[in-house]
C-alpha cells in the first residue's frame, strides 16, 4: 500500500519543493512505497501551490480566515488531509499553531522543521534571537510535533555558524539551505523505519 505524504505550506514552499525533488531523485516510490500525494495551504496565494500543480501533485486551500475558531479550521484541514489517507503529514512553513486535538489525530506521523537548534528559541524571530543572545551557532531542527509548540522528539539537526556581521536575513538564508538538506533526509529516515503499514 502506498504511503501518502501530505505537505502543509503557507508561502513559497521551498522546503516542500526540496522534499518533492528528493522524493523523485531518491526514488521514494520504489524504496519506501511513498509519494507526495498532496500539498495543502491555508493561503490561496501561496506560491508553492503552483510548484506542486506543475508536478501533478494534488493541491487544496483551506483558508483559516473562513472559520470562526481554530478548532473549526483544524477540523476542516484534517478532513482535507484525511481525504488523501496520509501515512505522514509534513509541516513545511505552515504558519499556524495547531490545536491539541489536531496534533493528537496525527500523533506519530506529524513532522515539522524549526529554524533553530531546539530547545533554543522556539516560536518566532529565531535568527535575531540567536544573534542577540551571542550564540556562536544557530541551525535547524526536524522534530515530531507534539501539543507543546516546537517540542517533540528530534529527528535531525543541522548547525550553522554565526558569522561576524550576520543579520537575521543572512543567517536565515544559510539556515534555510541546510533545512533543504536535512528535512528530506529526516523524512527518508522516518519512512525507512515504517516500511510495514
Amino acid at each position: 500500500m502506498t504511503k501518502n505524504i501530505v505537505i502543509l505550506i503557507s508561502g513559497g514552499g521551498s522546503n516542500m519543493a526540496a522534499i518533492v525533488n528528493a522524493a523523485a531523485s531518491n526514488d521514494w516510490a520504489q524504496r519506501f512505497g511513498a509519494r507526495v500525494a498532496a500539498v495543502i495551504s491555508n493561503k490561496e496565494e501561496a506560491q508553492g501551490l503552483a510548484f506542486a500543480r506543475e508536478r501533478g501533485i494534488a493541491t487544496a486551500v483551506v483558508k483559516h480566515r473562513d472559520f470562526a475558531s481554530r478548532e473549526d479550521f483544524d477540523a476542516a484541514l484534517a478532513a482535507a488531509i484525511d481525504s488523501h489517507r496520509p501515512a505522514l503529514v509534513v509541516l513545511a512553513g505552515f504558519m499556524r499553531i495547531l490545536t491539541p486535538g489536531f496534533v493528537a489525530h496525527y500523533a506519530g506521523r506529524l513532522l515539522n522543521i524549526h529554524p533553530s537548534l531546539l530547545p533554543h528559541f522556539p516560536g518566532l524571530n529565531t535568527h535575531q534571537r540567536a544573534i542577540d543572545a551571542g550564540h556562536s551557532v544557530a541551525g535547524a531542527t526536524v522534530h515530531e510535533v507534539t501539543a507543546e509548540l516546537d517540542h517533540g522528539p528530534i529527528l535531525a539537526r543541522a548547525e550553522v555558524p554565526l558569522l561576524p556581521g550576520d543579520t537575521a536575513q543572512s543567517l536565515a538564508a544559510r539556515v534555510l539551505a541546510q533545512e533543504h538538506v536535512i528535512y528530506p533526509q529526516a523524512i527518508e529516515t522516518f519512512l525507512a523505519g515504517r516500511k510495514a503499514d
